[in-house]
């Protein structure tokens, strides 16, 4: 397949099939064929499906539902908690195999990922090259996956939710007008639920809708992703696919469950407090600054909320983080109980560019204050997270904090790719 003189590119993108189940299935054969599900803080929580396998979707099992609630659904359930560290060495060895064929592969989570295979120069056809690839996934690593093979980024992960499992389809920019026109816009990548609901309220249903939409309009309404979803639904997408876009980071994040719904102001600051220790240490250890901190509250009844604020400096230390997360919870908390809470840092800039108004009562402060952070993170990256927790933090139930150490975090994609799986490729 040579494509050097090729007008249009040959974009694939790769999805593996629901990946956790599918890893854990490669790791024992014995749950090939059966309902299967993982599921998080099982004891804790009673578990929530965090993904199924498609035996379990077939019986109406998916996520994010109450366990006891899939149980229901399918009797004879599989359960398995969520094993990270196996998650992570099944995506460095798929994506080993993406990046023998092209070094223009570009990670979007730990188990999906566009390759630009325009120039590769094989004997076979684009559909010839995507059923080898699947082959060789399924043969050496025994993962499913579904590939979309397009001239754009944005049209080759529409075509890979086509079919699925062990689906390949191609998507023409000229089939766009039959395929994708008839779909409602919450079907349309890169369009959520609630961007959804603005659409609804424009009286924009489809996705043909948002592409005879008036583009002015949609920038009016939804700034400048107005404009994007209006060039994807028309078959437009300049994007190329970016190896290094995966540095590209622009939040950093970490959330937790709580083991019961709660509404203790005491329990919830220490738990706050945990987090913005955390995110302190991973913004600092990739020598950034914050100039914005979101919090995430998911009540008892998994309604969800987030709430940011702009800073009037860029930020790195826990203190910094947890007082401008803790304002937002004064400010925003309902009074009901939670289940999960959030921070988030983001508008983050390199240290060199960041830059605070600062004075002469500050000065001395500030730079007393970075120097503690560097050697709290050295002791907690040397000796564990524990050894310099606070009272307030730790509290009484040490149990507690070290299964959240285990299970405490969201970030695991864009981390673990930015800091193995590209250490890996050179």
């Amino acid at each position: 397949m040579n494509g050097t003189d090729r007008k249009n590119k040959i974009i694939f993108h790769v999805d593996m099939n629901s990946f956790y189940a599918s890893v854990e299935t490669a790791y024992d054969p014995t749950l090939r064929g059966k309902p299967l599900a993982i599921a998080g803080n099982a004891e804790a929580r009673r578990g929530i499906v965090v993904t199924a396998n498609y035996e379990a979707r077939g019986r109406g099992v998916k996520a994010p539902m109450p366990l006891w609630e899939a149980l229901k659904l399918c009797p004879n359930l599989i359960v398995r908690e969520p094993n990270f560290d196996r998650y992570r060495t099944a995506s460095t060895q798929m994506f080993q195999v993406l990046y023998e064929y092209t070094p223009l592969v570009e990670p979007v989570s730990i188990d999906e990922g566009y390759m630009d295979v325009t120039t590769v120069e094989l004997k076979m056809n684009p559909i010839q090259l995507a059923k080898h690839i699947q082959d060789r996934l399924i043969h050496e690593l025994n993962l499913p996956c579904s590939i979309g093979i397009a001239p754009n980024k944005f049209l080759a992960k529409m075509a890979s939710d086509m079919k699925k499992p062990m689906g390949i389809t191609v998507l023409r920019k000229r089939e766009v007008r039959e395929i994708l026109w008839p779909l409602s816009t919450v079907e349309m990548h890169g369009v959520g639920k609630k961007t959804a609901e603005k659409l609804t309220k424009l009286g924009i249903n489809t996705i043909g809708d948002i592409a005879n939409a008036d583009p002015h309009l949609l920038h009016r309404k939804l700034g400048i992703g107005g404009v994007r979803i209006h060039e994807r639904a028309n078959g437009i997408d300049q994007r190329p696919v970016d190896p290094d876009s995966v540095e590209d980071f622009k939040s950093i994040g970490n959330s937790t469950t709580l083991p019961k719904d709660e509404k203790n102001v005491s329990t919830i600051k220490k738990v706050m407090m945990n987090l913005a220790d955390s995110v302190g240490r991973r913004i600092r250890k990739k020598n950034v600054y914050a100039g914005n901190i979101q919090l995430t509250i998911r009540y008892h009844d998994w309604n969800t909320i987030t709430r940011s604020s702009k800073l009037a400096y860029p930020i790195s230390t826990h203190q910094d983080i947890f007082e401008a997360a803790w304002k937002l919870w004064e400010k925003y908390w309902s009074g009901e109980s939670v289940r999960l809470l959030g921070i988030t840092a983001m508008d983050l800039v390199e240290k060199g560019h960041a830059h605070k108004q600062l004075d002469l009562f500050s000065y001395d402060n500030d730079e007393k204050e970075e120097k503690l952070s560097g050697v709290v993170d050295h002791l907690k990256n040397k000796y564990g997270e524990n050894v310099l927790l606070k009272g307030i933090q730790l509290g009484n139930d040490k149990s507690a904090l070290l299964r959240d150490k285990k299970k405490r975090g969201t970030s695991l994609e864009k981390d673990f790719l930015r800091d193995n799986l590209f250490n890996q490729k050179e």
